[in-house]
Formats: C-alpha cells, structure tokens, sequence
C-alpha cells in the first residue's frame, strides 16, 4: 500500500510537467503558417539535413492517401497535439513509430476542424548508466535494425491514415508525463506490417493524452532474453519513480522446457528479478499471464496450451504482492464467446493460413482493451488515466468482430512474427 500511495502521488504531480526543450510546429498544405510554424507541403522531404519532412520511400503524396510524418526529436516522451479537417469532410486516424495506434477515425465535417491531443515515446538502443544499470546498448535483432527501425530511430514518425485524412497542424512538446512500458514477446511488440498487431499497439489508445506508452517487447523472446539483450536495463535507465511496467511473456519461455534449458520454475525466477530489480528503481511491476493460442477440438471446447505458465505468473505476483492481470483467462473467455469459427476473425491470415497465435488488428484491439480492464480491476494506479468513454468491457462479452474496422497501415508483410 505505501508503494501505491507513493505512485499515485508521483504520478500526480507529473501529469502536467513540462519538460525543458524546444516546441515544434508545422503548418500542413495551404494552411498560412503563424506561431513560428514550419510549412510542410507534398514536396517537404525527410532527410537527415533537413531534420523533417515525409519520409521519402514511404509518403503517397497524393491527396487522400497515407503518409509518414518525420521529425528528428531526442530521447523522451512528447505531447503532439494536431488539428484535423479541411474543406472536404474528413476521417483521420493516427499512428506513431512502428504503427502504435493513437487516433482512429476522428471525423470532422466539411470545412471544420478538431484538435486532438495524444503522446508519443520517442527512444534509441542507447543505456545510459544509472543506479545498478551499467551504460551500454540494447543488443537489436536484425529485423530491428532494417523493417523496424523506426522504433529505435533519432525521430518521430507519424503516419497520417484514414479513408480521408486532413492534417492542418502539428504542435510537438516534450513533456514529462507517467510511462507505461511494456516488455514482452510477439504478441505485445510493435509488429511493423500487416496483418499482424498487438495488443501493445493498441494500448496507445485506450489512455487519456497523460501517459506515454513506451513498447520494449520484441517478437520471439523470453524474460532470458529481455536480461541477455538488456531490454530491462534499457527500461530502468530511463524508468521513473512511479513508472508503471507491464510484463507479459510465456509462449517462448514454454520452449525452454523442451529443449531443456528451463522449466515453469527457471521463468518464475526470471521473472522475480525483473519484478525486483522494477521495484528497486521505484517502479511498479504488474504481471500479466500471456493470452492463449486459438486451439478448439472437434466437439467446439477451447485447449489451453498455456496454463502451467499463466498458474507460474499467478504465483510470482501472489508470493511478491504485483498486481496480476490474468490476459490467459481474459482470452479463454474471448475465444469461448466468439466460438471455433468467428474467433478466427482475430487472427491474420499470411499466405493462405490462419494463425492461431498472433492476432490483426480486430484481435489486438480487444486484447487491448482487457489489458486496461484487468489494470482496473487490479487497481494499478495507472488506470486512473484511461479513457472515459471506453464503455463496458467484458471478454465474455467483446466487441463484435462484424463491423470492427481500422484503418490498414500501407504495405503487406510475409514476414510472420518469431516465437509461436
């Protein structure tokens, strides 16, 4: 309880702290700069001399279409604040770095306008030191050097999407503000392309424009990998008194137990000296056991794969008091609601087969979404900062798939996420 007193009173008094730095403003197409704004039109171009612009590989600069929005920003969390609309009616939705969702869908009438505020970590591989944290680098995996990239880039990245999108203005300012940072595997990382998601890309929208949502999780890897590749160092370097960090791992760390390198006891230790080395830098640690695998027999009944490890997290958080956000039996109940063949609409086909691990944009946003109620119902501070108008939340009762829609990012991947 004296640690939950201490976060929400830290947390508090950082909702509205300023950070000290420049503001960047951008005046958008035929919009008349003011302000100290920067006009950017369809020819403004990103390079590393021009320091903004659209990224040049990326930008459909034809009206109507997507485009990627860059800015070279230094390490840390930034308000953006952008105004929508043009003279045609509008539909706008928002991604940042790596297809973190921020707007979807703001619609905005013919000849009006609507601002809309959200936040954006901005991040390197570099460690500084700090407090049990030697300097160094986060040890990237090939994939995170080439197609995702622009998770760990010197800049921001906003791709501007929607069936009519109209961006008028960007106001950029670095803020202090709490962070939620997620550390976990595949089904939590930013996925760079399409049909993939993960429920860490879609937390972005589920928080009032108050908190940064930092994603540290990486395709395929264990809490063995997130201590060898220093991904946890990396969050404590910069990790905050107060500062909220997500832990969800279990569908590779069960692989160790096959190939003999560990078992449900070495992943509750791994997990202790994440939880305690959190602790230490006055963070708050919450366990979340790792959804299942879409798995139906032929009689229609789900078959977990993964409840050895969802019991082992529920341990580690009851032994050391974390908050537990049981994502395992969340999407049991999802899977159940929907049956064996609509809950196959939240997960992506890739050259002709269905996987039954990772999941689209549909499967994502609701895992999402039981992420924030299970915060809620665990009373992590932080959820005193999601969103009013997220209405009720049930797995047993989701969101239907008929209808769901968000906006698809350009481009198409056949590159399935590691780990399964």
């Amino acid at each position: 309880m004296r640690h939950l007193i201490l976060t929400l009173a830290l947390a508090a008094a950082a909702l509205t702290a300023h950070a000290a730095g420049p503001v960047w403003r951008f005046a958008f197409g035929t919009q008349a700069p003011a302000n100290g704004e920067s006009t950017v039109t369809a020819e403004t171009t990103y390079t590393p001399d021009s320091h903004y612009g659209y990224e040049p590989n990326a930008a459909l600069n034809a009206a109507g279409q997507p485009t990627f929005f860059s800015v070279d920003l230094p390490e840390g969390n930034y308000r953006i604040t952008a105004t929508l609309g043009g003279p045609q009616a509008s539909d706008t939705t928002v991604k940042a770095e790596l297809r973190r969702l921020m707007l979807d869908a703001v619609q905005v009438p013919a000849d009006g306008s609507a601002t809309r505020s959200f936040i954006v970590n901005v991040r390197t591989a570099d460690i500084t030191a700090a407090p049990g944290v030697e300097p160094g680098r986060v040890k990237l995996k090939e994939r995170e050097i080439a197609s995702e990239a622009w998770a760990w880039d010197r800049r921001l990245t906003l791709e501007i999407n929607g069936p009519r999108p109209a961006l008028q203005r960007l106001e950029i300012e670095p803020v202090r503000v709490p962070t939620v940072f997620l550390l976990g595997d595949s089904t939590v990382a930013d996925q760079g392309g399409e049909p993939y998601a993960s429920w860490g890309q879609m937390l972005t929208a589920l928080f009032k424009p108050t908190i940064a949502v930092a994603n540290h999780a990486e395709s395929g890897e264990t809490f063995r990998d997130s201590l060898a590749r220093r991904r946890l160092d990396k969050i404590l370097s910069v990790l905050q008194p107060g500062d909220t960090v997500l832990l969800q791992f279990g569908h590779n760390d069960q692989k160790q137990q096959k190939d003999g390198s560990g078992n449900a006891q070495t992943y509750q230790a791994e997990m202790r000296t994440h939880a305690e080395r959190i602790l230490a830098r006055g963070g708050v640690p919450v366990i979340v056991s790792s959804m299942e695998r879409r798995s139906f027999d032929a009689q229609g009944r789900l078959k977990p794969s993964l409840l050895e490890y969802a019991d082992a997290a529920r341990a580690v958080a009851r032994d050391m008091k974390l908050a537990f956000v049981d994502l395992n039996a969340m999407s049991q109940a999802f899977y159940a609601a929907l049956g064996p063949e609509r809950s196959q609409a939240a997960h992506p086909v890739n050259n002709g087969k269905l996987d039954n691990t990772h999941h689209n944009n549909y499967g994502a946003a609701q895992l999402a979404r039981f992420v924030a109620q299970g915060l809620r119902d665990a009373g992590v501070p932080v959820a005193a900062q999601l969103r009013d108008d997220l209405g009720p939340i049930d797995p047993a009762r989701p969101l239907p798939p008929e209808g769901f829609h968000i906006a698809a990012s350009p481009g198409h991947t056949q590159l399935r996420p590691l780990g399964d």
